[in-house]
């Protein structure tokens, strides 16, 4: 941790750039109700369980936040801006009859979440462009029929270096393992046990304050999901819907909130990582929804 500290003092911190107007959406794209309120809605009680036509629009959500992201990846380079990102996503979300979920939630004035090296997570695109060496969490998602789908990735700029390379790669290992102990029955500690278990094996720290959540016909409701060691009590239940997000971290895990009341930061300025998908849970297991 030492030496990402002295990393640190080289690479230069993130700072807010312009933020460009809130872009438009088509009048008969269906809006979530929580649009027109500047509040947060917060978490919605009760879980997201699905019957067949439900789970039907749960994958076509997910599929198509998975192919949002998909596309995204494409345009990450050094140069792009992160407002270049959310117009391209915004775009291709909206030409397929859907709603950036994101975009008027609690007031957050942009369509998709770009959160850039020490960033944890809520990212707001502006006019910061991409530099070669960095990493971005790319968070998509989608309202579609009355449904939202929910997904996110952590990508490569140009050439980065070998830590932060190493840390996404376990991050991403950390939601993989996550998944798999997934099924009906199992008690939903075991998602944070299993993160935490491997993070620590490789040094990392778990952001303890974000977590995953119920995601269906609301985007936020419960159960809450917990990505690090917890003894809450409650069980998987066939048909569920909900998020699996860690975010991992080289140093601090406590995060700082800045002055526009979404972007979250490192205290330390350590980079952060986070992989994200939407997941049913089956009587074999859990399909993750959020795959192209």
């Amino acid at each position: 941790r030492s030496t990402e500290e002295s990393r640190n003092s080289v690479r230069k911190r993130l700072r807010p750039g312009k933020v460009s107007p809130r872009r438009p959406v088509p009048e008969h794209i269906k809006t979530p109700p929580y649009v027109k309120s500047k509040k947060p809605p917060g978490i919605a009680s009760g879980p997201e369980v699905h019957d067949e036509k439900g789970i039907e629009c749960m994958r076509a959500s997910g599929r198509l936040a998975a192919q949002v992201l998909q596309y995204a990846e494409t345009l990450v380079k050094p140069g792009i801006t992160t407002d270049e990102i959310d117009l391209a996503v915004h775009q291709m979300i909206i030409e397929n009859g859907a709603y950036p979920s994101p975009l008027g939630y609690g007031g957050f004035p942009k369509s998709v979440c770009t959160s850039i090296n020490e960033c944890i997570c809520h990212g707001i695109p502006d006019s910061r462009a991409l530099e070669d060496g960095d990493i971005i969490n790319i968070d998509v998602t989608v309202y579609l029929n009355g449904y939202h789908g929910d997904t996110s990735a952590t990508y490569f700029v140009g050439e980065v270096e070998e830590d932060a390379r190493n840390l996404v790669k376990v991050t991403k290992e950390c939601l993989d393992k996550a998944i798999s102990i997934c099924e009906p029955g199992v008690e939903l500690n075991k998602i944070g046990k299993t993160i935490h278990d491997h993070a620590d094996k490789h040094g990392y720290g778990v952001v303890e304050q974000f977590v995953g959540h119920g995601v269906g016909r609301v985007f936020h409701s419960d159960p809450v999901v917990l990505h690090y060691r917890n003894n809450d009590r409650g069980k998987m239940v066939l048909n569920q819907t909900f998020t699996v997000e860690p975010m991992l971290t080289i140093g601090s895990i406590h995060p700082k909130m800045w002055n526009d009341n979404w972007t979250v930061v490192t205290e330390d300025g350590s980079l952060s990582a986070q992989f994200e998908h939407t997941i049913l849970i089956t009587k074999d297991g859990a399909e993750i929804l959020t795959k192209c």
